[in-house]
């Protein structure tokens, strides 16, 4: 698997563009700018086979719907609480001055334990939620790489003070679910510089040993 991160919009959000072999590629969380998205799949040469979605927040979100139409590709995740995310897109557009956005449903909700396929390569998918209730992590076990959108970032985790966000269940998620994968595991997060599980078990002040 390789992969390339994208920054869109003005909150820097990390899209994701991930690939096998063949060429079969993904988007993680097309939060905007998608002719530019696509400007970079067509540099690499690669086909777009599926959008994936961590959460429903503008900034991961905000390009899918018309990636979607032009494409005829489906939008996979997140998880079905989300629903109410997606359903207030144009009033988050408006609220942050972004180009109009549609309210959308996904082709496939996810749920905990599902796994999802780019190509040959299989990621896990683990509901976290605590940033927004519907959260979803994907993982790549062979390339020990997970994108963990707005879940964890280096040196900080997710705000809670959004609707129906819950800081307790964000810190369960955090170490119940990603830190048991493995101190080596890489991460991508929904904003910011990559980190490791096992740096941010040792060192975030939130989450980590020395918040105990």
């Amino acid at each position: 698997m390789e992969f390339t991160i994208l920054p869109v919009t003005p909150y820097q959000q990390n899209c994701s563009l991930v690939w096998d072999a063949q060429g079969r590629a993904a988007l993680i969380d097309p939060g905007g700018e998608a002719p530019r998205l696509l400007e970079e799949v067509a540099r690499r040469g690669l086909t777009l086979q599926n959008l994936l979605l961590t959460h429903g927040h503008l900034d991961h979100v905000g390009a899918a719907a018309a990636l979607r139409d032009k494409l005829g590709i489906p939008i996979v995740g997140p998880q079905h609480e989300e629903q109410f995310w997606l359903d207030s897109l144009p009033q988050q557009a408006e609220l942050f001055g972004f180009p109009p956005t549609p309210a959308f449903t996904p082709d496939r909700w996810l749920a905990d334990g599902d796994t999802v396929m780019v190509g040959a390569i299989c990621f896990e998918v683990l509901h976290c939620p605590g940033h927004t209730p519907g959260h979803v992590v994907f993982f790549q076990p062979q390339a020990r790489l997970a994108f963990v959108g707005d879940v964890l970032f280096k040196g900080s985790i997710g705000r809670t003070d959004f609707p129906r966000g819950d800081h307790a269940a964000l810190i369960r998620a955090i170490r119940d679910k990603l830190f048991p994968l493995g101190d080596d595991v890489r991460f991508v997060p929904g904003h910011g510089a990559m980190s490791t599980f096992g740096h941010e078990r040792r060192e975030n002040p939130f989450v980590g040993m020395a918040a105990d």
